[in-house]
């Protein structure tokens, strides 16, 4: 199965306006988030307390069923796992891809698969992301869908990460618990993180179309009352262990082999073996001069989050300036490209305001003239001649055009 078959669906979309400034949305009603504001949401539910969503989507029929949702499980490039409760040992885990055959013998009931960043497949999931667009987008992971039997479940867990669980089939009881962390108790389980103890603060039974958004490391337990199919969007949220890890990496590759500890004006010692506070700090302050600079630290951050899941589906090709502005004269359009993440941020580049845009992990800085430019790249799925005609005189916005072209997150589609 190619990721990209369905691509060619955004372009019967309508085209959006070119935008000439972005809303403020905090004092927005968000209509998945009912009747609540955006400055309402992040200021009391966003990372410290659940919230139950009734009908945030009214009338929600999902655009994959499970017949559909089984077969994406059957191709090699599809993450997809499938957990028994009852197997031949307690929460038997299986990883895909799957046959029709493994479906054969699975029992009546008590069983999930679950299928990864099914955003990246079907377009007519990936459009529900944009509900979610009060949030940054760079943070959104992924879009996961697990289809369940009555019964089924994978048992209670917790999550180091924001999650929205949408009810699109059938009926699934959801009950919450304590704030868990590395200390919370576990049963043995060579692949799964099922907590071993759960106690229940409260319960509610989800119905297509109903929501609940899940704070980090609040314990949570989803049942199946019958066959019923469940939504989640999950965010990104590096550990500090990984963000010290990585960025120390990423520091260090611009530093060369004479930046050195270094203890000029030492003052005299009372003992050669003792290694004293000011030693201390001045490990401390060469520390802070290497990692205390803003965009060092922005530029990381904007790469880390902006890497595909799936960078093996960025299929990009070489295209000339002009052979791609004749392309878009002739009605083709680029199509982002579903493994894409791009995301961008202003700083100051020896005292002039820019623009960075990042791109898959990599990142560029652009003069600030560019910012409706980068905005617009950074916001939109098709780009034609219509909505592009403003920039496509200024060579340095033709010259990205082709650079993401070859990066893969743009694609060329004819109409």
């Amino acid at each position: 199965m190619n990721s990209h078959l369905q691509l060619c669906e955004f372009i019967r979309r309508m085209l959006p306006a070119i935008p000439t400034h972005f809303k403020n949305r905090s004092n927005m009603n968000i209509p998945i988030l009912g009747n609540i504001s955006v400055e309402e949401f992040l200021r009391d539910y966003w990372q410290k307390k659940p919230l139950l969503i009734r009908q945030a989507i009214p009338d929600f029929v999902s655009p994959v069923d499970g017949d559909e949702l089984a077969g994406l499980s059957l191709e090699s490039e599809v993450e997809s796992r499938i957990i028994l409760e009852h197997g031949d040992e307690p929460w038997e885990l299986h990883h895909g891809p799957f046959t029709e055959q493994t479906y054969a013998e699975l029992p009546e009931s008590h069983w999930t698969l679950l299928v990864q960043a099914v955003d990246q497949f079907v377009p007519e999931v990936a459009d529900y992301l944009k509900d979610f667009e009060f949030l940054p987008r760079w943070r959104i992971d992924d879009l996961m869908i697990s289809y369940a039997t009555p019964g089924g479940g994978v048992g209670p867990h917790f999550d180091n990460y924001d999650v929205f669980l949408l009810q699109a089939e059938g009926r699934r009881e959801w009950k919450v618990g304590q704030l868990c962390d590395s200390n919370s108790p576990l049963l043995p389980h060579p692949d799964l993180r099922i907590l071993d103890g759960f106690d229940t603060s409260d319960s509610w039974v989800l119905e297509p179309g109903d929501m609940l958004y899940l704070p980090p490391r609040l314990a949570h337990w989803g049942t199946a009352l019958d066959n019923c199919m469940t939504w989640s969007i999950g965010f990104r949220a590096p550990s500090t262990a990984e963000v010290i890890t990585h960025y120390t990496d990423f520091v260090a590759r611009f530093l060369t082999s004479e930046d050195r500890y270094g203890d000029a004006g030492m003052t005299p010692l009372q003992d050669p073996n003792e290694i004293r506070r000011e030693d201390i700090e001045r490990v401390r302050q060469l520390l802070r001069e290497q990692l205390d600079d803003d965009n060092l630290l922005l530029s990381w951050f904007g790469q880390h989050m902006t890497e595909p899941r799936y960078p093996e589906f960025l299929q990009g090709h070489e295209l000339g300036e002009s052979t791609l502005v004749e392309f878009l004269q002739d009605g083709g359009a680029l199509v982002r490209s579903p493994a894409a993440r791009l995301a961008w941020s202003q700083l100051e580049l020896d005292g002039e305001p820019a623009i960075l845009l990042f791109s898959c992990g990599s990142s560029r800085p652009f003069p600030e003239h560019l910012v409706g430019f980068i905005q617009y790249l950074c916001s939109q799925d098709l780009l034609t001649m219509d909505n592009l005609q403003p920039w496509l005189d200024r060579d340095e916005a033709v010259t990205l055009l082709c650079e993401l072209v070859k990066q893969g997150s743009l694609e060329c589609m004819d109409e």
